[in-house]
């Protein structure tokens, strides 16, 4: 852990003609008892059908604050190191489109989570991270990305972070005190601060065990918000993302209600439901340093003797968002709630749904480098076929184009809805068919998909790992894409597919029922296949019908095809919703 204390370089960063926003009014808990005057703040922690054989046919033509404010951080000793200034530093940037400012009041927004892409990503959380606050600077908001600064993160990003500061802060019950340095890296318009502790952050993944993340997440939370305070940064809007910075708006109503901070309003993301950070109240009371009162039934006690960091973030938030809105309604339910179902029913007023986009500079089959044929919707139907012979040769399946190709791209998990893959997988495998699986996950599955492509060599091939690149291609050369999810908050896989052609067959759950409209026969309108409840048969019969259209009405498929590419997926309309959001909440 360093010692030496570094020359503070403290920049203040304004809103362009933007007028202050009026002091936010101070949040409650829900019952919440008299308290003493805040303390000086503690900086820091069934029956199955029969499957459809149809005949080959031949070939269809183609078709700002105080800083450091003396509550939130601790004087420490200093002693002057030999860093190079901010301001003189280089960083990274790319060149920014020179897209027209929209007319509406500008925003300045902090957003605080555990993972972001490039630097660290295991999910759609890290996907999140990095292209929403890309396509907000285009919609007129100041966007600072605030991260553990992980050891895995690659070392040519390592390099060209630039030293902002570091400070002393308390975060324990007992007044324990840890080192926080702030690491800052400038990338299309964002500013990426990262929160240095070696202590905390030095394991090879971002996630380790419960008992590691709990205190590691603790000294996070708190750590971003000294961190602002330091940095003399107050943003209009604090947007935090799943449990991991779940605590950050319980800090901000309580340890922090005497900075400048507390005028921002807080806003809680769910990415997953299914985690949620609970641990037993001792441990979680101690490495936050909370105060007592916000550990009771309304705000961060279930089951009487454990903690939820994520129960009490949403208590504590000015505003509840999810991936989707369908996923917003499904969790007030039971059968989704993962036990909090009751409480979000309880704060339903502030609860919203946003369905997620795709990053058009990643996911652009006209452009992209891991495609061996580019193409646009204007030729999709003549190089879908040269992507579909290339990727056969690749994964040593038998090279014939006129074979439909079903591509599987997830984790592999129950919540994925493998277990209905499994099932049915002899059934959806024939002559005129191809199944393309990539992921790892739990061995089971793993073992399974290994002996599908043992079973049916090639006619099934199962990569299991993770291989971006290969993804790409998958998308590209596949004619469906499998996402029978037993729930599914937003998915990402399903816009993917339709950005690069690729028809989506999908369970109606979460965002894959407000992305995917099913493909009506008598309209020949739709972008999909879908079946609802959660059952391999309905499965099946949703592939069966994806057969039947492919090879019995090809130019309704390929009509298909090209209304998938033309669909905006993109960030541009959620970014704009979440902007409204920011607006209403200021």
């Amino acid at each position: 852990m360093p010692t030496d204390k570094t020359e503070k370089t403290t920049e203040k960063k304004k809103s362009a003609a933007e007028a202050k926003p009026e002091p936010v009014k101070k949040a409650k808990a829900p019952a919440e008892p008299k308290t003493e005057p805040a303390k000086k703040a503690k900086a820091g922690a069934e029956k199955k059908p029969k499957a459809v054989k149809v005949k080959k046919p031949e070939a269809a033509p183609d078709a700002a604050a105080e800083a450091p404010v003396e509550a939130a951080v601790p004087p420490v000793e200093t002693v002057p190191a030999k860093v190079e200034p901010a301001e003189t530093a280089p960083v990274e940037t790319a060149p920014v489109e020179a897209d027209p400012v929209p007319d509406t009041p500008r925003r300045s927004v902090a957003f605080i989570g555990s993972e972001c892409y490039p630097f660290v990503k295991t999910g759609g959380l890290g996907d999140v991270m990095y292209a929403l606050p890309k396509a907000l600077v285009k919609h007129n908001c100041d966007v600072k990305v605030i991260l553990p600064r992980y050891r895995c993160i690659p070392w040519e990003y390592q390099q060209k972070m630039v030293y902002r500061g570091a400070f002393g802060m308390d975060l324990c019950a007992d007044g324990r005190s840890y080192y926080v340095g702030i690491m800052e890296y400038v990338w299309d318009g964002v500013v990426y601060d990262f929160i240095d502790n070696e202590e905390f952050f030095s394991s090879g993944n971002p996630y380790t065990n419960l008992v590691d993340d709990i205190p590691k997440y603790c000294y996070f939370a708190k750590a971003a918000l000294a961190a602002l305070n330091y940095m003399d940064w107050i943003p209009d809007i604090i947007h935090c993302h799943d449990w991991q910075a779940a605590l950050v708006p319980v800090y901000l109503r309580t340890l922090f209600e005497n900075t400048k901070l507390s005028r921002a309003r807080a806003i809680l993301t769910i990415h997953n439901l299914k985690f949620q950070g609970v641990y037993n109240i001792p441990t979680i009371k101690y490495w936050s340093g909370l105060p007592d009162y916000v550990f009771n039934k309304d705000a961060l006690t279930v089951n009487w003797v454990d903690a939820n960091m994520l129960k009490g973030g949403l208590t504590y938030s000015n505003a509840i968002t999810t991936v989707s809105p369908t996923y917003a309604w499904e969790i007030q339910t039971p059968a989704y709630g993962e036990n909090l179902d009751a409480h979000l029913r309880y704060h339903a007023g502030k609860l919203r749904g946003i369905v997620n986009g795709i990053d058009y500079d990643i996911w652009n089959p006209l452009t992209d480098k891991n495609v061996p044929h580019n193409y646009s919707a204007a030729d999709v139907l003549k190089q879908k076929k040269a992507n579909k012979r290339a990727l056969q040769e690749e994964l040593g399946l038998q090279v014939d184009e006129g074979k439909l190709v079903i591509g599987l791209i997830s984790r592999l998990t129950d919540q994925k809805g493998l277990d209905l893959v499994n099932a049915i997988m002899s059934q959806i495998v024939d002559d005129y068919t191809q199944v393309v699986i990539l992921g790892t996950g739990d061995a089971m599955y793993e073992d399974s998909f290994r002996y599908y492509e043992n079973a049916y060599k090639g006619t099934v091939c199962s990569c299991i790992l993770y291989d971006e690149a290969r993804s790409h291609r998958i998308y590209a050369g596949a004619d469906a894409l499998l996402v029978p999810s037993r729930f599914e908050p937003c998915g990402l896989t399903q816009l993917n597919a339709m950005r690069y052609g690729t028809v989506p067959i999908v369970r109606e759950t979460g965002g894959l029922k407000d992305t995917v409209e099913p493909y009506n026969m008598f309209t020949n309108t739709g972008n999909g296949f879908t079946f609802d409840r959660y059952d391999a048969g309905l499965l099946l019969d949703a592939i069966n019908r994806a057969k039947t259209l492919y090879f019995e009405n090809r130019w309704c498929w390929d009509e298909m095809v090209q209304r998938d590419m033309e669909k905006d997926v993109s960030w541009d309309s959620s970014a704009a919703q979440y902007k409204e959001l920011y607006l209403q909440l200021t």
